[in-house]
């Protein structure tokens, strides 16, 4: 059995020693020997895609106040810096970064694979409109969610509660990939590589790369 993707949550997201979402989250993910990680974007008001989790930052509204002001890493910068040497889970965590975001892919195509994800089944419709050849892939944390039946998807993305052999069996018969996060105990990693996962999200990298290698 071939092992599954080991991503970091919003990079290194355990770590004291940096703060998530960050450039150097997202190398020290990788310095502990992840395969990639996941991250999120969200739009500022004068369009530039920014790397955030969380609408508001410092008490600024991320839709309302330009990216020079918000000074977070923007989606460029991190595909520039890591499009050649990770696996990137790249989160929408709103509507209206589809353009930006396949013209970014463009500039900096990933050459260590990667997927596009989101909650919002609207963003990904989108997305396949704007560039079909791009893999998407679904979040949901509550069992009784489900994508658009004509939606391309190449990886299903649930919370891992929701997962057991049964799920990830009919996921891989329909021919798609299964991410799950945030798996954050070392039974629970061992238990999900074990039944066959494509990839595991964990906020902790070191004991996920030890869980599973």
């Amino acid at each position: 059995m071939t092992r599954p993707l080991l991503l970091g949550h919003r990079g290194a997201r355990a770590s004291k020693q940096v703060a998530e979402n960050t450039l150097a989250s997202f190398e020290l993910c990788l310095a502990h020997s992840c395969d990639g990680f996941e991250f999120d974007v969200r739009r500022s008001s004068d369009g530039v895609a920014v790397i955030c989790h969380d609408p508001v930052i410092h008490g600024l509204r991320i839709e309302g106040t330009p990216a020079k002001q918000l000074a977070l890493p923007t989606l460029d910068q991190v595909l520039q810096r890591f499009s050649a040497k990770a696996f990137l889970d790249i989160e929408l965590k709103v509507t209206g970064l589809e353009k930006l975001l396949v013209s970014a892919l463009r500039r900096h195509p990933p050459t260590q694979g990667y997927v596009v994800s989101s909650f919002l089944p609207e963003v990904l419709t989108e997305l396949h409109t704007v560039d079909p050849d791009i893999p998407l892939g679904f979040l949901y944390d509550r069992a009784q969610q489900f994508p658009p039946p004509a939606l391309p998807l190449a990886w299903m993305i649930p919370h891992f509660k929701l997962v057991d052999q049964k799920l990830i069996e009919e996921v891989h018969a329909s021919g798609q990939k299964i991410m799950v996060w945030t798996v954050n105990r070392a039974a629970h990693i061992s238990r999900l590589g074990g039944w066959g996962v494509d990839a595991i999200i964990s906020d902790e990298t070191e004991l996920l790369v030890q869980s599973v290698r």
